[in-house]
């Protein structure tokens, strides 16, 4: 679990990160830090730094007390607004997750669930799944094929009725049936689907989808129905606290903790709170947090390298509609100076990326960003002149028709320092082109719902975490249905993008996959819809003795071996 972020995205589906890009629980105030700490992390595919322990040198019971960034509202993964990442990683505990991935990204099924998964026929693709017989839900009802219909048959986009957050992979989907019996499913794909054990997973149970109005509003500040080795305990909204305790009707082996505690804190707020000894962990990925953290009493750095990006996104409205403004912008930042801003005082090389789907560990990495973003304010200018911008006095903003080049780039007023660094350095370089910046700081608690989600900005910058494996990271490009827009909230799209990310996503060989993703990538990249800054590492305080709890890599946490060394 990376702690520094909001944690993991539905079936590593890509989900926005609550806490901004640079500094997500870093304290807004005091010094920045110097730029002279030794770069000691280097991403690896497998990196796992969990201090791993064996079940017998666990204790059994205790607490782990987690921080929260924001409250949840909707617990339902499916639905548009339950990407909140605490509330999918949560949701992974207490409902089905089938399968779980391992530090070098491979999927294993969980056997609790699952006896056997695998691909039964490849022409037309069927995937066959044997489900543990003793696997229930907490209305006491067995988990069956009916539970994978209802997933598909809510989430395949062919009904308005239910709002839901992705129909990749869904939409592939021809039938979902009964095998030999009703533990034994069957799912026929009408075209090819590659990332199949990403589906379903956490299965949720049919009684609590069904009906649009339970799959909507159902699953709002409750959990009506689980299935997992743990259960909600407590949702007390006053207090911003939630409780997650062992569920006495699981059929596997008992967890080691006998409670998680999430308590919502503002990001300034984190840091503080773990050296209060009063929360178990808290990112470390800013230069004030880390300075603060790195010898805190009790606490020990972990690091790790997740599917974790950080990110600059246009809207879609006003000047930037036109794609040559958007263009003009990635000629006029100097992305180099601005990650150095973020790696000022952190203990790690901030790479940068120039791929919106791989990471820079991934097979099938490449540089696919060209001339798109290399720093060039000579050439930005003249596409504005080309986009009919034209000068005026110095220091002023551009016009055209009369109106001002200005734009507003939205962050929370929570930000810590480093965010605010890198966004008055955004202003800075604008203005050396003509563009004039606006800076504006709202609510934390409605940045996402009443800005990032409605497409309610010019600027903004946030990660995207756990978007693994690729098809994960379709719902972040692919053209809005109406509506809804899933992933794409400056809703920038072509038809050759979809097209290049859906033939991907049914390409069953991993090297032809890869090729038509960085195709499809560099055509996003020539779109001007967001331009990345770096891949980001995870850097974790946690406290002493906690075992086989990671700083966040491609693997899953395994909650059941979570605990207290003896």
């Amino acid at each position: 679990m990376d702690a520094s972020t909001t944690a993991r995205g539905l079936g590593r589906a890509a989900v926005v990160a609550i806490a901004l890009a640079l500094t997500v629980t870093g304290c807004s105030s005091g010094s920045s830090g110097s730029g002279d700490v030794p770069k000691t992390v280097v991403p690896t595919q497998d990196a796992d730094d969990n201090n791993p322990q064996p079940l017998d040198k666990v204790k059994d019971g205790g607490e782990l007390r987690a921080p929260l960034q924001q409250w949840i509202t909707q617990w339902n993964p499916y639905q548009v607004d339950g990407r909140y990442g605490d509330a999918v990683e949560i949701m992974t505990y207490i409902e089905a997750k089938i399968f779980r991935s391992d530090a070098k990204g491979v999927f294993h099924p969980v056997p609790e669930y699952l006896t056997s998964a695998e691909v039964t026929s490849q022409s037309p693709q069927v995937v066959t799944y044997k489900i543990n017989p003793k696997a229930k839900w907490s209305d006491g009802k067995p988990i069956s094929y009916l539970d994978f219909k209802a997933v598909w048959e809510t989430s395949n986009g062919k009904n308005p009725a239910y709002n839901i957050a992705d129909s990749s992979g869904y939409e592939q989907i021809s039938g979902v049936e009964q095998g030999a019996d009703a533990q034994e499913v069957k799912v026929t794909f009408s075209k090819p689907y590659a990332d199949w054990q990403n589906l379903f997973n956490p299965l949720m149970p049919a009684a609590g989808l069904t009906a649009p109005d339970d799959f909507n509003k159902g699953w709002i500040e409750k959990t009506p129905i689980t299935g997992g080795p743990f259960k909600i305990g407590n949702i007390d909204k006053s207090a911003q606290t939630i409780t997650v305790v062992p569920d006495p009707a699981w059929w596997g082996p008992r967890p080691k903790l006998d409670k998680i505690t999430y308590r919502v804190l503002a990001p300034a707020a984190i840091t503080q709170a773990f050296l209060n000894n009063e929360i178990d962990y808290a990112g470390a990925g800013s230069a004030t947090s880390y300075g603060q953290l790195k010898d805190a009493k009790g606490g020990v750095i972990r690091t790790g390298t997740p599917w974790d990006e950080v990110h600059i996104s246009f809207g879609g409205n006003g000047a930037l509609a036109d794609q040559t403004v958007r263009q003009a912008i990635g000629k006029a930042l100097d992305r180099s100076a601005l990650i150095k801003i973020a790696n000022q005082g952190v203990p790690v090389t901030f790479k940068p990326l120039d791929n919106h789907l791989f990471m820079t560990n991934q097979a099938g990495y490449q540089n696919n960003s060209g001339d798109w973003v290399k720093f060039d304010p000579a050439t930005a200018k003249s596409m504005l002149d080309k986009a009919g911008w034209q000068e005026t006095t110095a220091g002023q903003p551009r016009t055209k028709g009369g109106q001002p080049l200005e734009l507003h780039f939205v962050l929370t007023d929570s930000s810590a320092q480093a965010q605010l660094d890198m966004t008055t350095a955004v202003q800075n370089m604008l203005q050396q082109v003509g563009i004039k910046v606006d800076i504006d700081k709202v609510p934390s608690k409605e940045y996402f719902t009443k800005y990032i989600n409605v497409g309610k900005f010019d600027l903004a910058s946030w990660r995207n975490t756990g978007s693994f494996p690729l098809s994960a990271g379709v719902t972040n490009f692919r053209a809005p249905e109406g509506d809804n827009v899933f992933g794409n909230y400056s809703k920038l799209s072509t038809p050759e993008i979809d097209s290049l990310l859906k033939q991907a996503a049914g390409t069953i060989d991993p090297v032809e996959a890869a090729k038509l993703y960085n195709q499809a990538d560099a055509k996003i990249w020539e779109l001007g819809h967001t331009i990345e800054l770096y891949q980001r590492p995870a850097i974790v305080a946690v406290r002493k003795g906690l075992a086989n709890f990671s700083a966040g890599s491609l693997a899953d946490t395994e909650i059941l071996k979570v605990g207290w060394e003896k």
